[in-house]
């Protein structure tokens, strides 16, 4: 059969409902440009679940990607590909460093963890109690930023004074409007961070994740448990998987119910609880829109009779087949907390399910029921047409987030 044209995606993602429902109409998967780099986009819920768990796909560019190498030294998203961890391990390599980390991500360590989060959270919401009523906070800010940051930096041992400095560049990571030169430069940075955080917790260290993998790499100096370059790249992943993505949920989340009280109301009667506005929100807007890059390790057919081919590179397009209608029918566009069966592939599937995802959920839960207790009367300080999503392929949240905590006092 004929193939459609290859459909270059915009990289600053400036109507990506819209380019959702293109990529959706096209087929289950198709063929798409991502910042010059041709991959398959696939959108059907069935056909990505296959892909994320059978063999015949890999996240090692390495040793199967063709194109790998005359592509690594100038795509501006080669961090993605480039790095040596869990995210672009494959087989035994993957499990190998899966088991490194997953530990601290047990049933018991995240709901250990519950009164630290609650801490947090009520600290931001003790501060934002001083804002003025009436006066407008940019809640992204204020609330979305500082929680997930306070608590992987608690886990990974980053000092407080170092946080910042991480959310700088890790935001560049998640930017798919830099030019080669300016990711590359962010990429130095992110590493002169990771190696100084190295150094500080090899030379003191605590009871933190950064200080085991450390110990873990230096007792086993062989380079069974890891490598250097394996430490500092699951650092970077564990750093900022473990903020960015957390950001866009709770900023998600309070937009969706904010902008449809409707939902809110089902929460506050009982009808919903906010656990399941928290996967009603990852299933709507999930915090990763595309996630490069995978490729074919053999020649894969697809439902319409195209074909991928081995070697050729593939993007798992989480946000289209969250919505896709063949698996919520025809109101999957639509924010419903009450729906039943918020499937969604938001934290992944199969072997490569996010650690973290338990973590994840307890953050946006608590800040969402501490937030909407402590501020009954919040709404938006601009029309939900403002509200402008962030220029990013992948990062799927908004540049800002403005309420009104309280309405203005007479």
């Amino acid at each position: 059969m004929t193939k459609p044209p290859i459909l270059v995606l915009d990289p600053a993602a400036g109507n990506h409902h819209a380019e959702h429902q293109t990529l959706r109409a096209r087929g289950p998967a198709t063929q798409v440009d991502i910042l010059g780099v041709t991959a398959w986009a696939v959108t059907d819920p069935a056909l990505l679940k296959q892909l994320l768990t059978g063999s015949e796909v890999s996240k090692d560019g390495r040793a199967h990607w063709p194109d790998f190498d005359t592509t690594v030294h100038t795509w501006p998203l080669s961090l993605w590909i480039a790095v040596t961890n869990m995210f672009t391990a494959h087989g035994a390599g993957h499990a190998r460093l899966r088991r490194m980390v997953a530990p601290a991500f047990t049933a018991r360590r995240v709901a250990a963890l519950k009164p630290a989060v609650e801490a947090v959270v009520t600290g931001i919401l003790e501060r934002l109690h001083s804002v003025p009523d009436g006066e407008s906070v940019d809640l992204r800010e204020h609330l979305a930023y500082p929680l997930p940051i306070a608590v992987i930096g608690q886990l990974m041992g980053v000092p407080e004074d170092q946080r910042d400095g991480f959310r700088t560049v890790v935001d560049g990571v998640f930017s798919t409007t830099a030019s080669s030169a300016e990711a590359a430069a962010n990429a130095t940075a992110l590493y002169r961070l990771l190696d100084h955080l190295i150094a500080a917790n090899r030379a003191a260290p605590g009871d933190d994740m950064t200080s085991l993998l450390i110990a873990a790499r230096d007792e086993e100096g062989d380079g069974t448990a890891l490598t250097e370059d394996e430490l500092r790249d699951t650092l970077l992943l564990m750093i900022s998987a473990g903020y960015e993505t957390t950001v866009n949920v709770i900023d998600q989340a309070v937009a969706a119910l904010l902008t449809q009280p409707d939902q809110l109301a089902h929460v506050r009667v009982g009808r919903a609880s906010w656990s399941d506005v928290v996967e009603e929100t990852l299933r709507h807007e999930p915090a990763v829109k595309h996630l490069p890059l995978r490729y074919a390790r053999t020649d894969i057919p697809l439902p319409d009779g195209q074909t991928i081919r081995k070697g050729e590179a593939i993007l798992a397009f989480y946000a289209a087949a969250n919505r896709h209608p063949d698996w919520h029918g025809e109101r999957a566009d639509h924010f419903d907390v009450t729906r039943t069966g918020s499937e969604h592939l938001a934290f992944g599937h199969g072997v490569r399910f996010c650690l973290g995802a338990a973590l994840a959920r307890l953050e946006v839960a608590t800040a969402l029921q501490l937030l909407f207790d402590r501020f009954p009367d919040i709404q938006l300080a601009v029309p939900a047409t403002e509200l402008r999503p962030l220029p990013s392929l992948i990062s799927n949240g908004h540049q800002s987030l403005p309420v009104r905590l309280r309405p203005a006092s007479h």
